[in-house]
């Protein structure tokens, strides 16, 4: 049976307007130009990006900076098409988080999507190193007792891709946040979960 492990940030939430704004308050305080924060890649954890826009900074303080400000700031956060859906289809046993960001912002996002927080919510904090590196996913599908030949993980940015891939799973690229040639190592692509999970499993889970 079918495990699925799924990103958040643009798979099953929409935070694109709170990360920014976070970003370039970050940006302001330290220097950094606008054109630099939009041009940050997404998917990847603060801790890896702090270092190449201003070497030097304390880069746990201020990736615990970024966190809080974000936390704070998910008003406009919203669940994304087939999140509901597929966190439900699969159920506890079957599906995992693996994101970049820290447990409290992952659960803070989830809240105010609306969401409910799987059983397991693998984390940045939890990590030694984020995507593109396989720890993450490999780490959930050990959580789940999944081979990770028998999981299906849904990411929206190329460092996530890349890390299902090492991983050794199947990966489904969500075409929310980059164009479909920037997901181009995918197995496959569609616009949102809703369609992945609709053409897969109209009935349900399976």
């Amino acid at each position: 049976m079918t495990v699925v492990l799924s990103d958040l940030d643009g798979v099953l939430v929409d935070s694109q307007a709170s990360i920014m704004r976070a970003w370039h308050w970050w940006g302001e305080r330290h220097g950094v130009s606008p054109e630099a924060i939009d041009a940050l890649p997404h998917g990847r954890p603060s801790s890896e990006v702090i270092p190449s826009l201003a070497p030097g900074l304390d880069v746990a303080a201020e990736s615990l900076a970024l966190d809080r400000r974000q936390a704070e700031d998910v008003g406009d956060v919203v669940a994304l098409p087939g999140a509901a859906e597929v966190l439900r289809a699969f159920g506890p046993d079957r599906i995992a988080v693996v994101t970049s960001c820290t447990g409290d912002l992952a659960r803070a996002r989830l809240a105010a999507a609306g969401l409910e927080p799987p059983a397991v919510l693998v984390t940045a904090d939890r990590l030694r190193r984020g995507k593109p590196d396989p720890e993450g996913y490999l780490l959930a599908a050990r959580e789940l007792g999944a081979d990770p030949a028998g999981c299906v993980v849904l990411e929206d940015a190329p460092a996530g891709v890349e890390a299902g891939r090492a991983a050794g799973m199947r990966v489904v690229g969500v075409l929310t946040t980059y164009a479909p040639e920037a997901l181009a190592a995918a197995d496959e692509r569609v616009a949102t979960v809703a369609e992945w999970l609709g053409a897969r499993c109209p009935q349900g889970a399976g």
